[in-house]
């Protein structure tokens, strides 16, 4: 119980994920059979559903958008202030801080993470693993919705007797754009509104939120 209750916000997260997931492979199913009869096709069951080309670019699809948010938010927010926001440093304290501020080489202690004791690439790496697994997320994402957008795509222009195409063709192709700047959009718009909102609006007990009783332009102060 008291693991569950030091690791609550993951746990819930996850099996928010699972749910939501599961609930996208029987509705995805479901719509795809409903096509599949219209074609003339046969229905599948949801274990093959799920190794389609069309399950695969749909996940993969906002997969790789969330993953862009977070490596752009994790990153620019090194640099970058917004003031009255708790998401942004305080001004003037932009860019990657010293070593006595980050605790790291002889200013690390007892409890530091072991690499951050050190120096050389490995400090550097450690320093920024968080911006690196996220970007390197959003590529692998970007790939395969990429390899089983393609594959979708193709399948598709078959049924319609035209010629597939390759994987060039389809990653310069409107239909690849479409379907990832509609969800790029979507994840920038709501990291604007949070960072925006967040110096005016309150949430009690949140640590995304400012105290209720601190002043709009109280900048990187949480509650």
């Amino acid at each position: 119980m008291r693991w569950l209750r030091e690791n609550s916000l993951s746990s819930a997260f996850m099996v928010m994920f699972v749910l939501a997931l599961g609930g996208q492979a029987v509705a995805g199913m479901l719509e795809f059979n409903d096509q599949q009869r219209v074609d003339g096709g046969e229905p599948v069951s949801l274990f093959q559903y799920v190794a389609t080309s069309t399950f695969a670019v749909d996940v993969a699809e906002n997969w790789q958008s969330e993953y862009l948010q977070f490596f752009l938010f994790i990153v620019l927010t090194v640099w970058l202030i917004q003031k009255g926001s708790p998401e942004s440093k305080e001004p003037g304290r932009a860019g990657a801080e010293s070593d006595e501020q980050q605790q790291i080489g002889r200013h690390s202690d007892d409890h530091s993470p072991r690499w951050a004791r050190v120096t050389g690439a490995r400090l550097w790496l450690f320093s920024n693993s968080l911006g690196l697994v996220m970007g390197v997320v959003f590529v692998l994402s970007w790939l395969a919705q990429s390899v089983a957008g393609q594959a979708a795509y193709n399948s598709q222009r078959l049924g319609d007797l035209r010629d597939p195409v390759s994987w060039g063709s389809y990653v310069t192709s409107p239909e690849f754009w479409n379907r990832s700047l509609q969800n790029w959009q979507s994840e920038l718009l709501a990291v604007l509104s949070m960072v925006v909102l967040s110096i005016f609006l309150r949430q009690r007990g949140s640590p995304e939120s400012k105290p209720v009783g601190a002043a709009h332009v109280s900048t990187g102060v949480e509650g």
